[in-house]
């Protein structure tokens, strides 16, 4: 099978939410493998509805935070995947079994923690109540969102809304974690180009370009693998367009997560996370018109055209529709 192909047919898996392998990192400063609970945080929530159109909440017991509300939400543990531990954690707190519907949110605080929120659906259990009250909480209801309800934090809302819309509209296809390990946290860049035909009735005639890596080991054309070091999620994209595009002027936009890998089965081996990030390059407002992706200054990269039309138009599609997983950073 040719290069060509072989490209095409993992930027179809990528598109889909699959994960691909983790061969060779395009820059990899001296970083040891990322453990979890220690220099690491993943944090999982749930947004589940009943048949109502109300939505599950838990009691806090804690001490800091007692007697308020809250989504079912808490700390991965070792050796669990993230789906393992939403499920954990909604059974604990909420005494409900769970399947997840789709990833709805990731969050970042810097590199204090991450948050994957998941849109979910009962399948069992009963409500947890008063009776059976521990340290993870007191008890759990379903909120209508009108009655009056003390909330832990106001930071539950737009997830809520979120889950609302998706049901109601989903933007996105239906994304759940890839089980690929990695050590460290880190993304694959689906840096796109778009160079505009000029034709405002149809975007059939505009080129797509790719930006790719040179530093594959196994020589098959791949995308650019990028360490996360400020920030778990935003960052990198920016860092790598100053390392191959230093004199371009352009805007940066990241897009959204196309797919989310992560294994956690190895302590301190598997707990790091890798991000398939789509990011847009494009002119910046009031700057010269370019018809063409941004000269590169690195050896280590080159433009790739996307010739074969299906995949264009898919890719351009999912850029002009945002149809990615929402990324938000507090850093």
């Amino acid at each position: 099978m040719d290069s060509t192909k072989i490209l095409e047919e993992n930027l179809e898996k990528i598109l889909k939410g699959e994960g691909l392998e983790l061969r060779e990192f395009d820059s990899l400063p001296e970083l040891k493998p990322v453990t979890l609970r220690k220099n690491v945080c993943y944090i999982v929530s749930a947004v589940i509805f009943n048949s109502k159109e109300e939505v599950l909440m838990v009691q806090e017991a804690k001490r800091e935070c007692y007697g308020s509300w809250y989504l079912p939400a808490g700390r991965m543990e070792e050796r669990e995947s993230i789906l393992e531990a939403l499920q954990r954690e909604v059974k604990e707190e909420a005494g409900i079994d769970c399947q997840p519907v789709t990833l709805l949110l990731v969050e970042e605080h810097g590199p204090k923690w991450v948050r994957f929120t998941f849109l979910a659906e009962e399948t069992g259990g009963t409500l947890k109540t008063t009776a059976e009250a521990d340290a993870e909480s007191l008890q759990a209801q379903w909120w209508d969102r009108e009655s009056p309800l003390p909330l832990r934090a106001r930071d539950i809302l737009p997830l809520i809304d979120a889950g609302i819309k998706y049901r109601q509209n989903p933007w996105f296809p239906v994304l759940q974690p890839a089980d690929f390990p990695c050590h460290i946290i880190c993304q694959r860049l689906f840096l796109t180009f778009i160079s505009s035909s000029g034709n405002t009735d149809t975007s059939d005639d505009d080129c797509l370009w790719l930006l790719l890596s040179n530093n594959n080991a196994s020589s098959h054309p791949s995308l650019p693998i990028e360490v996360s070091v400020k920030t778990y999620i935003t960052w990198a994209a920016h860092r790598l367009i100053k390392e191959c595009m230093p004199s371009s002027s352009i805007n940066v936009v990241i897009c959204g997560v196309l797919g989310v890998q992560h294994n956690g089965r190895i302590p301190g081996k598997t707990d790091g996370i890798c991000f398939n990030m789509l990011v847009l390059l494009e002119n910046l407002e009031g700057g010269p018109e370019i018809n063409s992706p941004p000269p590169l200054e690195s050896d280590s990269y080159r433009w790739h055209e996307v010739t074969n039309q299906s995949l264009k138009a898919k890719i351009i599609q999912r850029i002009k529709d945002r149809s990615v997983l929402p990324i938000h950073s507090q850093f």
